[in-house]
């Protein structure tokens, strides 16, 4: 090979990705939670299809519950039909962007220091173009993988999925018909430690588990009157005082199977010690550098305030005053998260969810864990896979309700200077190039071996 790119299909592919995700970056696939005000979603999976349709696919676009949300599905058959199938899925929304904020115009996917700039880079049109790519250079080799694999691209995760992948399970459950295991978002990327004998190791962080997410709505009604009275009635001062409670509330630390088993590596590799008895545990895992914001969230339930609203007038006491609050729910702690926000909030301030999507847990061992530690060893064979929890939420709550199941793993081994976990959501969002070359290869060997 004179260099990659030239003589092997795959290395071809690898190529061919930097530029398919700067091209999904320039779709402004903003998601604002409103279906009146989301846009490009119908674009981006237009272009999607047509550029499966341009190497031999007959891709199905749909729309999922509401015009433009736009979604693109195709199924490559496999060497073995009796095989349980294999979900690879990627969604095509991304947050909002404040242009100027940002350095770069957070939708020119511009290709400049080694990265590709802009919202989605990371989340996630990164993981979409690898999909892309090797989709597309799988037709073009007339490569049979020993599964049939779905590739999805789908809308609404950013918003739960409504109009998305839950819609898809519930409406269109044939398209997933015989998946039994999927992969996706957020997993297969790399973090570098410090060794205990002074040298460094990458270990690439597979998703298990996610905790669920709960938005909670809280309401608290008084008695209505002029602002110049005394009141001991207040809806307003009963709701802030439920929420200071709740924001300043610290839920009991809880020692999942995936993060003990994620802290055992850790401990294996750098010395370091998690004592789960310890009440500074949770100090101990902030020695662990940027990676720690992730991990120190599945230490314990969350629940923070977001939005407060109430009143209409200066010199008038509302009746009524409102709060949201973002519940993130270990697996297996809904009903006793429940019951301690209720001890909490008190009896005079009511509460609904608003959104509910449950937690996910999957173990982590399988022939198809096998198969992403021999795709990354391959390419790294300095690796070291792990598995860990995600405080956040995925799609992959949404295709457990099929019963399949879901791992994080989007393949990326990154610097060991980049805080990945500010780039999610951030300003300046954006993806190494030699990363996204080198997670299309591990897909590339994963999907041939999966």
């Amino acid at each position: 090979m004179t260099r990659a790119g030239l003589d092997d299909p795959a290395d071809r592919a690898a190529d061919e990705v930097v530029g398919i995700v700067s091209a999904l970056i320039q779709f402004d696939t903003s998601n604002t939670g409103d279906p009146a005000t989301t846009q490009g979603e119908a674009e981006c999976a237009g272009w999607v299809a047509e550029q499966l349709r341009e190497v031999g696919y007959q891709p199905e676009y749909l729309e999922s519950g509401a015009p433009g949300r736009g979604n693109v599905f195709v199924r490559l058959p496999g060497a073995d039909p009796a095989r349980g199938a294999l979900l690879i899925h990627g969604h095509l929304d991304v947050v909002p962007a404040e242009a100027a904020d940002w350095s770069v115009h957070p939708f020119s996917g511009a290709v400049s220091d080694g990265y590709v700039w802009g919202r989605g880079a990371v989340d996630m049109k990164d993981m979409c173009g690898m999909m892309l790519a090797v989709a597309r250079h799988f037709k073009r080799a007339g490569i049979t993988p020993p599964r049939d694999l779905v590739f999805a691209f789908v809308a609404d995760e950013e918003a739960g999925g409504q109009y998305g992948a839950h819609w898809l399970v519930e409406h269109r459950p044939d398209l997933f018909a015989g998946v039994s295991e999927a992969i996706g978002e957020v997993g297969g990327f790399s973090i570098t430690l410090p060794r205990r004998d002074g040298g460094e190791r990458r270990l690439y962080l597979i998703e298990t588990a996610e905790k669920g997410l709960l938005w909670m709505r809280l309401t608290a009604r008084g008695r209505a009157g002029h602002g110049s009275f005394v009141h001991d009635d207040n809806a307003v001062t009963a709701i802030a005082e439920a929420v200071a409670r709740l924001g300043r509330h610290e839920f009991p630390l809880i020692m999942t199977d995936a993060v003990a088993q994620f802290l055992s590596a850790i401990s294996a590799e750098t010395g370091h010690t998690f004592d789960p008895d310890s009440p500074d545990l949770e100090g101990a895992v902030a020695k662990l550098g940027p990676i720690a914001r992730v991990i120190g969230a599945t230490l314990r339930d969350t629940a923070n305030p977001t939005m407060l609203q109430a009143g209409y007038k200066a010199n008038v006491i509302p009746a009524t005053a409102e709060a949201v609050i973002d519940c993130r729910v270990l697996p297996g702690r809904q009903a006793a998260f429940e019951r301690e926000v209720d001890e909490i909030i008190g009896p005079d301030v009511a509460r609904e969810w608003i959104s509910e999507l449950p937690s996910y847990e999957t173990t982590f061992d399988g022939d198809l864990v096998d198969a992403m530690n021999a795709a990354l060893l391959a390419l790294d064979p300095e690796a070291r896979i792990v598995p860990y929890m995600l405080s956040g939420g995925t799609d992959a709550k949404a295709f457990a309700k099929l019963g399949i199941r879901c791992f994080g793993f989007s393949p990326l081994r990154l610097p060991p200077e980049l805080d990945f976990a500010a780039l999610f959501h951030g300003v300046d969002e954006r993806v190494p190039v030699d990363a996204l070359r080198f997670g299309t290869r591990v897909l590339d060997h994963f999907l041939k071996n999966c």
